[in-house]
């Protein structure tokens, strides 16, 4: 009879043990498919598409990496040159600092005698070397991307403060049809074009807006 009676708190003991075994496998499930994905890196001068990022099941994760990529545009010197931390514009692929001397003044369009249109007008002067496009002037102060990270640019884009007081439609509307945008593909004169084209950086945009408008993960110190 001890035997007997011994059995059952045995069976139940192999029984928790059994169970004990097999209840991290939901878990290890979970955290297999949390897993992060690696998406492969778009070739030197282009951009990746959103579809390219499906593989991130996610929605903010997946947003999180389609902003980074569309950043790439963003940090380009054909837009943070224009989009500088001070009141000087810059120029050229290593981000000099305008020649001739010229500066933001009150509408960021220059000062008067010399204002930005002075010079750049609605398309490239080859010849001259001049860069040109519509509405050529210099991005608010309050909107410089010079220096800052993906993390910080997505932030500072998602602050009506710091974003010319846009909503995140009009934001994809001006990335994707602006025609001041528009030049940094077509920039003229042997310089650097902007990745991809304006019409994947509108992509991009709407497809980061559609899926959270999250933002890249802030780098550490």
């Amino acid at each position: 009879m001890r035997l007997h009676a011994c059995l059952v708190p045995c069976a139940c003991l192999a029984a928790a043990l059994v169970a004990c075994r097999r209840a991290p496998e939901p878990e290890e499930q979970q955290q297999q498919a949390q897993a992060p994905v690696t998406i492969a890196p778009a070739e030197p001068g282009r951009l990746l598409p959103p579809e390219q990022f499906d593989a991130i099941t996610n929605p903010l994760d997946r947003s999180r990496a389609m902003f980074a990529e569309a950043a790439k545009v963003m940090l380009h010197p054909r837009c943070t040159n224009c989009h500088p931390a001070g009141d000087t514009p810059l120029q050229g692929d290593d981000a000099r600092i305008h020649d001739p001397p010229v500066v933001r003044g009150p509408a960021d369009e220059g000062v008067p005698g010399l204002l930005c249109t002075s010079c750049h007008q609605d398309a490239n002067l080859e010849l001259a070397r001049v860069p040109g496009a519509p509405k050529w002037h210099l991005a608010p102060i309050e909107m410089a991307w010079v220096g800052l990270t993906p993390a910080a640019l997505c932030e500072q884009i998602k602050d009506p403060q710091r974003n010319g007081g846009k909503t995140l439609a009009q934001i994809v509307e001006h990335s994707a049809h602006d025609e001041l945008v528009a030049w940094g593909w077509e920039p003229g004169h042997g310089r650097a074009p902007a990745p991809g084209t304006q019409a994947q950086f509108g992509a991009l945009m709407a497809a980061w807006v559609a899926d959270g408008a999250a933002c890249p993960v802030a780098e550490g110190p």
